[in-house]
């Protein structure tokens, strides 16, 4: 096993289970909504048409795809401070594997604020310089109690 993917492995044992962080406030607005939905050709009222989802939708304005807001996890995590930096020390690449458990409890209407936090639960040998671990998302709206996206998101870190 690689001397760096090893002492990696003990640090984040000793962290699983544990609260990382929060991120920063990211803003979604309607440009950033009707991109999507042209990236993904879902065109639903619901997020592009403002005026009829003023008058049909319970949320009576556009709302972002569960998709959109799934999508950005990365860029949220991204501010969330780690735990254990030390960890990554001759990770020379991470890769996203891919999520568990993915539930979008509540809405993000437009001109929302959202940002993430992590919870780190595991952390798995998968080869002699690659650990896989495994975070839950949670991803929150300001103002509200009830979360938008929930995730479990698995990341390979390859060590050199």
């Amino acid at each position: 096993m690689s001397d760096y993917a090893q002492q990696a492995l003990a640090i984040f044992k000793t962290i699983e289970g544990q609260q990382e962080g929060v991120g920063d406030w990211f803003e979604v607005d309607q440009a950033r909504i009707n991109l999507f939905a042209d990236a993904t050709l879902d065109h639903q009222f619901i997020h592009i048409d403002p005026e009829k989802s003023a008058q049909l939708s319970p949320y009576k304005t556009t709302i972002a795809h569960g998709f959109l807001t799934l999508s950005l996890i990365v860029h949220l995590g991204s501010s969330v401070p780690v735990l254990k930096p030390e960890a990554l020390e001759g990770v020379f690449m991470g890769v996203n594997y891919g999520l568990e458990k993915v539930r979008f409890p509540g809405p993000v209407p437009v001109n929302s604020r959202i940002r993430a936090s992590h919870r780190f639960l595991l952390a798995e040998l998968k080869a002699e310089n690659t650990i896989q671990i495994k975070k839950e998302v949670t991803i929150e709206r300001e103002g509200t109690d009830k979360p938008v996206c929930v995730a479990e998101a698995l990341t390979r870190l390859m060590y050199s």
